[in-house]
């Protein structure tokens, strides 16, 4: 089972690593970093590199394909080779995946529409108008396509894919040896809940955030 993950230049790391370190122990995966160049690609912050395995033209039929989010997502987001590779990747996955921004890719190249999806809550006003349905909830399937809201909820999604893919048991053994049980400081990790101003000087920032 080859588990392909998109890489571009600003990616948002936990994007990658967290569903990475989830699916990459499923029984008999293959997990492979992809990305227009092979070598390292830099994210948002520009303090890490992760290393692309392979370029597109590499890995043409994937059996999951999973497109992180991040503000070089916008790079993306005219047809280009990113684009054309994962239309052309979709047509043979048994998964189609994103977190975050990463579902906005996926409606741009096409594949969403008229399906229900998420993304990262600043970003929810820019699926309409791919013909997408926007859903607030954290992971969404819709067919074989599942997206997750922003950034940490990448492990909740991947944990739930790797149970549709390898049963239940297999998905809560690897979410205890990685000792998933989230208890946040805060109840800051929701528009709904957390305080009225830092809502709203994240969205005065978002077009810092998101672009």
């Amino acid at each position: 089972m080859q588990i392909a993950i998109l890489l571009f230049d600003r990616f948002t790391a936990l994007d990658v690593v967290g569903p990475y370190d989830v699916l990459s122990h499923l029984p008999g995966a293959e997990t492979v970093l992809v990305a227009e160049h092979p070598g390292p690609v830099t994210n948002e912050v520009g303090s890490l590199r992760l290393v692309a395995d392979a370029t597109l033209a590499d890995v043409p039929c994937p059996d999951i394909v999973l497109v992180p989010g991040g503000p070089g997502q916008t790079a993306h987001m005219d047809d280009g080779p990113i684009r054309q590779w994962l239309r052309k990747a979709d047509s043979h996955t048994a998964w189609t995946a994103s977190v975050c921004t990463g579902s906005l890719l996926l409606a741009a190249a096409g594949l969403l529409k008229g399906r229900r999806a998420t993304t990262h809550w600043l970003a929810a006003d820019q699926l309409a108008p791919f013909g997408v349905i926007p859903a607030a909830d954290r992971v969404v399937f819709d067919g074989k396509y599942v997206t997750a809201a922003g950034v940490s909820a990448g492990l909740d999604m991947a944990l739930a894919l790797a149970g549709r893919i390898a049963g239940d048991t297999v998905a809560q053994t690897i979410q205890l040896a990685h000792e998933y049980d989230p208890q946040p400081p805060y109840q800051a990790g929701s528009p709904a809940t957390a305080p009225g101003g830092i809502v709203d000087t994240l969205r005065s920032r978002s077009h810092l955030i998101l672009q």
